[in-house]
């Protein structure tokens, strides 16, 4: 019998393949990730990252693909923190998010993620970035993610906005525009790669100015009610 067909009418799934699969889209992510720190969109080829991933140029495009779906799964994993694309309402950061009933424990959980993912996102949405203004694929593939960033801050201001917390002077477009600017790579770069800030004290700054600028009711030193 043959090793991926069954008796019945499904086909069988070998796990040790399964396996195989996954090492092998594992080794050529993390190629490609290193190379993108190394040489920039441009200077990364298909054929560097299978040889950095120690496999064959048509492994690479059978496990990920082509190079600007490589970096669109760069983005994806990056930001959830696997080596699969996982939907952001699925994402556990979303979830707690979700589940916390005060204003500030929602920012609180998403400065805490934001810290997380910037480490891993940084480097690849600045690459993306970068390679965006030269080729027309990957410009696409900006846009699509920095319009669904915007949606997603849309969505999070609106769940602040729930809470009854928020100040009434800022509407929710507002809100979101100042979660979306404080929370992109560039950002993280100035102060983490330019000033030299870790990743617990960038948390703990956008924690404290999110609560400061965006909340109705402080409870904090110097700050009035």
């Amino acid at each position: 019998m043959p090793e991926d067909v069954n008796a019945g009418s499904r086909p069988y799934r070998s796990p040790r393949r399964a396996a195989q699969a996954a090492a092998t889209r594992h080794a050529v992510l993390a190629a490609a990730r290193e190379l993108l720190g190394e040489a920039g969109y441009a200077g990364t080829t298909v054929a560097a990252i299978a040889r950095r991933a120690d496999v064959a140029v048509d492994t690479v495009y059978a496990s990920v693909g082509r190079k600007p779906e490589v970096l669109r799964q760069l983005v994806e994993t990056a930001l959830s923190g696997t080596d699969e694309t996982v939907p952001a309402a699925q994402r556990d950061y979303v979830r707690r998010i979700r589940e916390a009933t005060t204003a500030g424990g929602k920012i609180a959980i998403y400065a805490g993620a934001i810290a997380g993912i910037q480490q891993r996102l940084a480097p690849v949405f600045l690459a993306l970035r970068d390679a965006a203004a030269r080729d027309a694929t990957t410009a696409s593939l900006w846009r699509e993610i920095s319009e669904r960033r915007a949606r997603n801050m849309r969505e999070f201001a609106a769940d602040l906005r729930a809470t009854g917390e928020l100040r009434d002077d800022l509407t929710d477009d507002e809100v979101a525009d100042v979660l979306w600017s404080m929370n992109a790579a560039e950002y993280w770069v100035l102060l983490v790669e330019e000033r030299g800030w870790t990743p617990a004290r960038f948390a703990a700054w956008i924690e404290d100015a999110w609560t400061r600028l965006l909340l109705a009711r402080l409870d904090l030193p110097g700050c009035s009610a």
